[in-house]
């Protein structure tokens, strides 16, 4: 068993303590076996799907999903979790957003959503987009110089889960008539 701690992670926009601790499972361990230390910890999604009934009973802990694995597996599960957390175990993998959207839009879960792995600055705006709201970067990188991530864009286009309209229905445009263009104020 492994665990990972950050010292510190993103929550909202700002650099905070963490006092959460990942736990994954090491070659030859497996989830019906490995031992959950008390204490806030976010365990992988095998090890909950295994121990779920004794899990269940705590009062603080967490999930954390792996990029191939099911969002839909905690869908009933959704509202005992403190703290979901997505892995990127590269941060060429995009399908942690899908899953971050999923969890957010089609499973309606409200709880802090995590992103834990290679996680860079880079990420943390388009991140925030899809329902992240806390970031455990990578430890090799500045955490102060990685929160700037979440506003380097002032605007967007897309609907997301940040703003649920695209920029053309939230910008008010003066359709003319007169300019033989019938396509023109779309």
């Amino acid at each position: 068993m492994l665990e990972v701690s950050h010292p510190q992670i993103i929550k909202g926009h700002e650099v905070v303590a963490d006092d959460w601790t990942v736990l994954r499972l090491e070659e030859g361990e497996t989830a019906d076996a490995v031992a959950v230390r008390e204490g806030k910890v976010i365990v992988p999604l095998a090890v909950w799907l295994a121990q779920r009934d004794t899990l269940a009973a705590r009062a603080q802990i967490g999930v954390w999903i792996a990029p191939a694995e099911q969002p839909e597996l905690l869908k009933g599960d959704l509202d005992k979790f403190a703290v979901v957390a997505i892995d990127f175990p590269k941060f060429t993998d995009g399908r942690g957003y899908s899953i971050a959207y999923n969890l957010r839009m089609r499973l309606a879960y409200k709880g802090e959503l995590r992103a834990i792995g290679d996680v860079l600055r880079d990420q943390l705006f388009a991140m925030h987009r899809v329902g992240f709201d806390a970031y455990a970067t990578r430890p090799d990188r500045s955490i102060h110089d990685a929160v700037k991530g979440l506003t380097v864009f002032s605007e967007v286009y897309q609907a997301s889960v940040d703003v649920t309209a695209p920029l053309f229905r939230r910008q008010h445009r003066e359709v003319r008539t007169d300019s033989g263009d019938v396509g023109y104020g779309i």
